[in-house]
């Protein structure tokens, strides 16, 4: 079996690199200089060891021709869970069947090549901090906003993977403020603290993204259901509702965010995931978290990321050709 060593990585003109999540697995083929070609999309097993590996084994061979005679090409994974730097030990509750598994010695044992694997958000966090919005800068943190909330952290180009993979996930710990105080209401708006899918509650997870959101909205407007892109377009119009709820969402956000700028120390945090997209609602965000920063600065420090779907994937790549 292939020695999964650095310089195999280091000095491989390509490498393979997959996006691992719940529902479906990219593959992709990452060349020497960072470009991306996707290859190809499959839907993900989840819940079957076995057949989890023999579809990754599959996509490999249909597309064996970064593969030579002398050379087998590394596979870098970004997956949806967790990976202890130490032992490689995975935890995932989208693919409760790599839990437990010390996914890239197990893997490349069955793929025959050198395997790496890290948490998807730090994948992400590297790329952007590399080759995307966060270049340049000496420490970047990437908060991911998307259907729930993530985050990893860079410094002088380099992941910084704490204790059991989990560095960065300001998603989660009862730190989420009960009230919060907006132009529009004469007296501050309570909230509570709401149960997570981590066991604990009042966690960022739980309004920060898309269905934090709808969660938020639902709370400030009697049961309320409407989902994040409804609300979203309706506070672009102007809706009163919405832009509550979008106010009380950036007050409550920025609080964490901020105190995530001031203990790590970053210039720069780049925003992914869905609502990275919504440029207005992370240039608002961004003027409140740089109110409550203890170093000031004039230029943005919240901003949208470079990478949408890809990053991922680049940064998976990334990491390997570090290791």
């Amino acid at each position: 079996m292939p020695d999964p060593a650095s310089s195999i990585a280091t000095h491989a003109p390509t490498i393979y690199t997959a996006d691992i999540g719940g529902s479906f697995m990219r593959l992709a083929a990452c060349a020497a200089d960072g470009s991306l070609t996707l290859l190809a999309k499959q839907p993900t097993p989840t819940d079957d060891w076995t057949q989890f590996a023999d579809a990754l084994g599959d996509l490999l061979a249909a597309h064996a021709h970064l593969d030579t005679e002398h050379h087998r090409a590394p596979l870098a994974l970004s997956i949806a869970g967790l990976i202890d730097p130490l032992d490689g030990a995975a935890l995932s509750a989208n693919i409760p069947c790599i839990t437990g598994r010390r996914l890239a010695s197990e893997l490349a044992a069955l793929l025959g090549r050198a395997v790496f694997a890290a948490n998807d958000a730090d994948c992400l966090a590297l790329a952007e901090a590399v080759s995307g919005a966060g270049a340049g800068h000496r420490v970047v943190f990437a908060a991911v906003l998307g259907t729930g909330v993530g985050g990893g952290l860079v410094a002088n180009g380099r992941l910084i993977r704490g204790a059991g993979g989990v560095t960065g996930e300001w998603g989660h710990g009862p730190i989420v403020n009960t009230q919060c105080v907006i132009d529009s209401e004469a007296e501050p708006l309570y909230v509570p603290r709401f149960s997570c899918g981590c066991g604990q509650t009042g966690c960022v997870d739980t309004i920060g993204g898309a269905r934090g959101i709808e969660r938020l909205h639902a709370h400030l407007h009697s049961g309320a259901t409407q989902d994040s892109r409804a609300i979203l377009a309706a506070w672009s119009q102007g809706d009163a509702a919405a832009t509550r709820t979008l106010d009380a969402w950036r007050e409550l956000v920025a609080d964490p965010l901020a105190a995530v700028v001031n203990i790590t120390g970053a210039s720069v945090v780049t925003v992914g995931g869905g609502l990275a997209s919504a440029s207005a609602l992370i240039e608002r965000l961004d003027l409140a978290v740089r109110a409550r920063v203890l170093h000031r600065r004039e230029q943005p420090l919240v901003v949208p990321g470079r990478y949408r779907d890809e990053g991922g994937l680049i940064g998976a790549a990334l990491l390997a050709r570090q290791a």
